[in-house]
């Protein structure tokens, strides 16, 4: 008697699935669409592509050439993210404060950052600081220089750039991948490593 009625059953669902004079049953997904002029529309979101010029890309001798640049834009990319994360943030969250609490603020948001970084970044090169420095500026559009005067005022960061400057560094060095030949280098890299080509 069960199999009987599970056969019925089993049947009936598959003859309620067949087409009726040319009718075709749908799968009973949701979808979106757009009614114009009396005609619908079916709307599909689609991945995101990324267009890039073949000349944005390494060539296989500018890779081999490049392996020490590569390997430093690799390591300090995440840096570089994560401090222009947590500067829009830290800028968000000081804008409508006063003064002291804003500096308050801003000094126990360097202390976390030091937390979670410093020891990380003293094993760095200077080279490797260097392209920190010049992905700092891709990533928030102002030098590193520029950051700490916005922040903490000129005077820290006056004093700052003198002590950069004895290791070779230069706070006030700005990104500009249009003009200077090694930071176009440095964005074609980036434009690799974004899209997963490096």
């Amino acid at each position: 008697m069960k199999r009987f009625f599970f056969a019925s059953l089993l049947f009936l669902l598959s003859a309620a699935s067949l087409p009726v004079n040319g009718q075709i049953v749908m799968d009973r997904k949701v979808r979106f669409g757009i009614i114009v002029e009396g005609d619908t529309i079916p709307y599909y979101r689609l991945k995101e592509v990324h267009v890039i010029e073949s000349a944005s890309l390494l060539s296989e001798t500018e890779i081999r050439k490049n392996q020490k640049l590569i390997r430093n834009v690799k390591k300090m990319l995440p840096y570089a993210k994560i401090g222009k994360q947590r500067l829009d943030v830290l800028e968000k969250e000081i804008a409508d404060l006063p003064k002291r609490q804003r500096k308050a603020a801003i000094k126990a948001a360097e202390k976390t950052l030091l937390a979670d970084f410093s020891d990380e970044l003293k094993e760095c090169t200077i080279s490797q600081g260097k392209v920190l420095l010049k992905l700092i500026d891709r990533e928030t559009g102002r030098t590193s220089y520029m950051l700490v005067d916005e922040l903490r005022g000129k005077l820290r960061a006056g004093f700052y750039q003198a002590f950069a400057r004895l290791f070779g560094y230069n706070l006030k060095a700005s990104y500009d991948p249009k003009n200077n030949k090694d930071d176009n280098l440095i964005e074609r890299i980036v434009i690799s490593v974004e899209h997963g080509y490096l």
